[in-house]
């Protein structure tokens, strides 16, 4: 009980630190597609663990009209800048009082799912963190003030890991510690081939030769979709030999991973590179499986909980593809969980024997039509992510905090 309230605490905190200054001329913002407005999204967290956690049963929320107003599934996006919503400091009264109702009723015992519901309510949370992060870095807003990356330099690694294959466990292990979602459910056995994967991300100055070789304007490297996509010359925020960050211009980090760069341009760079992306399947065994044991592990690193020292999660800024050596996987890849997500080439479908959960609209309505990405990202709250957690997003994404790590053909 004593572990559920601290992460209700703490994912309450995160999410104080990343929008609850983001009130006044900053609440809505112009109305993208890609973004929510700041005071109807706190709103629709503190709805979405309300929801869950204390009206299961047809109660009524403490709100009026609160569905109306919050329900994402019911309300269409480009309406939430239009609604009659509160202010935003009662709307982050309200968020705050749910929480309070969340904690009291874990306190008293609660029903026999409310543990689970607590759980999913904080990884809707964390995930909608990293959302906020995402708004401020598409909007031009300050980035939140959170810790800069550690100091956790490594070793410079370059080049390809040799990974063996074989039979492979794909998949969330029933009664693993870790939150799961439907569609990590269940293990099942896949069957890999030996590959070759690169030990870090692609870097910005990796990048930065496609860019310069003109492969943005060169059509042999780029999918019939993703060059009827694409409308600019270099990667998104990118300016000549700057690139923004938030609401700064910086020269271009060469060590840092490239990020905001879609699917599309993934699956570009890869041609122009001779190289592919990993699928799904062939990212989790490198980040999990441990040749010596036999073994699947939690985590790249190991199964031990997270620290600051191990990847860069839950932070404010990106850092070295070289930093984090303690949190190699046993075949010797880096950050593979934190500083930017990456894009697998998979499409998102469910895993055999798929079973909705109750949260029906996370899952199924996006199978077939959005692509996999692993790894987590340095906005990421760290209870979100392990080495089964799969994330998700259109093709055309170039928005959210991610980039790739590829194979050899």
């Amino acid at each position: 009980m004593q572990a559920l309230i601290a992460e209700l605490h703490a994912a309450r905190a995160h999410t104080r630190r990343v929008a609850d200054d983001l009130g006044g001329a900053r609440e809505f913002g112009p109305r993208l597609p890609i973004v929510n407005p700041p005071r109807w999204e706190l709103g629709h967290v503190g709805w979405f663990q309300e929801f869950w956690c204390l009206r299961r049963g047809g109660r009524e929320s403490i709100l009026p009209n609160a569905d109306a107003l919050y329900n994402s599934a019911t309300v269409a996006h480009d309406k939430r800048w239009i609604l009659p919503l509160p202010s935003f400091p009662s709307t982050l009264e309200y968020r705050d009082e749910v929480l309070r109702r969340v904690i009291e009723r874990v306190r008293a015992g609660g029903e026999a799912d409310l543990a689970y519901f607590a759980r999913l309510a904080t990884r809707h949370e964390d995930m909608h963190a990293e959302a906020f992060h995402y708004t401020r870095q598409t909007l031009g807003y300050p980035a939140p003030q959170l810790p800069a990356p550690g100091g956790f330099p490594g070793n410079r690694v370059s080049g390809d890991a040799e990974l063996p294959g074989g039979r492979f466990e794909l998949g969330a292990r029933p009664g693993g510690p870790e939150f799961t979602f439907d569609n990590e459910k269940w293990s099942h056995p896949v069957i890999l081939a030996p590959f070759r994967m690169s030990r870090t991300a692609v870097t910005n100055a990796e990048y930065l030769g496609f860019v310069e070789a003109g492969g943005y304007r060169k059509r042999e490297y780029w999918s019939d979709e993703g060059w009827a996509w694409k409308d600019r010359t270099e990667p998104l925020y990118w300016r000549g030999s700057t690139l923004r960050r938030f609401d700064r211009w910086v020269p271009i980090p060469p060590d840092e991973p490239i990020v905001h760069v879609s699917w599309y341009e993934a699956e570009a760079y890869c041609r122009f590179a001779g190289r592919r992306l990993p699928t799904e399947a062939e990212w989790e065994y490198a980040a999990s499986f441990d040749p010596v044991s036999r073994m699947k592990r939690r985590y790249p690193w190991g199964d031990d909980a997270w620290t600051t020292a191990l990847a860069n999660l839950e932070g404010g800024a990106l850092a070295s593809v070289h930093g984090y050596p303690r949190g190699d996987s046993a075949f010797g890849l880096r950050q593979m969980i934190g500083n930017v997500w990456e894009w697998t080439a998979s499409t998102f479908l469910p895993y055999p024997g798929f079973v909705r959960d109750p949260y029906q609209e996370y899952s199924e309505p996006w199978f077939g039509t959005h692509k996999v990405l692993r790894g987590g990202s340095f906005a990421t709250p760290s209870r979100v992510v392990h080495s089964s957690f799969r994330n998700f997003y259109t093709p055309d994404r170039a928005d959210i905090f991610a980039g790739l790590r590829t194979c050899a053909l």
